[in-house]
């Protein structure tokens, strides 16, 4: 499944994406706000993928590779996870490259993503994101996501 936008290609995850998903995981300010360290291990990465697969073909998440229209370089992953299509929620994450912050690609993505999901039945996203991570709490803000409760 292809999600077109006028500057953003978001392809479905593939295993081949993993040498281009490398350069966001050992970036260390990428990586700040996310549930890993930067990972500099082709392995780990290649089996986060394989997992990531699984759970695509079970029915239980969708991940995405995004990248600029016209640029085969991943800039970016979304994925929606823990998909509970009986009650239609799921949860959704991010994380993109240094050279799309700031430029409005991850609100640009994410309103394509959450209209596909909507589209497939999904009625509720929750947000996932670190304590501290100000920017991606603004930008789901923007997209009209309000805070529920803090996990300490």
């Amino acid at each position: 499944m292809i999600i077109q936008t006028e500057r953003l290609t978001l392809n479905h995850l593939a295993a081949t994406d993993a040498p281009g998903i490398r350069p966001l995981f050992v970036d260390p300010q990428v990586m700040a706000h996310w549930d890993y360290e930067a990972i500099d291990a082709p392995a780990l990465i290649a089996q986060l993928i394989e997992n990531q697969l699984s759970d695509m073909a079970a029915n239980q998440a969708f991940y995405w590779s995004l990248r600029r229209k016209g640029d085969t370089s991943v800039m970016g992953c979304f994925d929606i996870a823990e998909i509970d299509w009986q009650h239609r929620r799921a949860k959704v994450d991010f994380v993109l490259a240094k050279p799309l912050w700031g430029n409005g690609s991850a609100q640009e993505a994410m309103n394509a993503i959450i209209d596909h999901m909507t589209g497939l039945g999904l009625k509720r996203l929750a947000g996932r994101l670190h304590a501290g991570n100000m920017r991606s709490e603004a930008r789901l803000r923007r997209l009209h996501f309000q805070q529920e409760g803090l996990l300490l």
